[in-house]
């Protein structure tokens, strides 16, 4: 079974006529050019926030500072900057 709310929402004129007019456009409803678009934002809302950045260290060329490999270069390297 299918629920739908059924909400107002204030849009200014313009933006209104040119969702209007995408709809009529694409032949669908404006109803479903707007459940899309807001569908894929909060999609790609997700996306972003899911993964954490991972950290890029070293120079710029590709060459790494620490070899991550090297136990000895890694205990120091964090010895050093006080992370140990």
């Amino acid at each position: 079974m299918l629920v739908c709310v059924r909400t107002t929402v204030n849009l200014p004129d313009a933006l209104f006529l040119a969702i209007k007019a995408r709809a009529i456009q694409e032949g669908r409803t404006v109803t479903s050019l707007l459940e899309e678009a807001l569908g894929d934002l909060l999609i790609k809302e997700r996306r972003t926030h899911s993964r954490p950045a991972l950290p890029s260290d070293g120079e710029p060329h590709g060459r790494l500072l620490v070899d991550l490999l090297d136990k000895e270069a890694l205990a120091a390297a964090l010895d050093a900057d006080g992370l140990r």
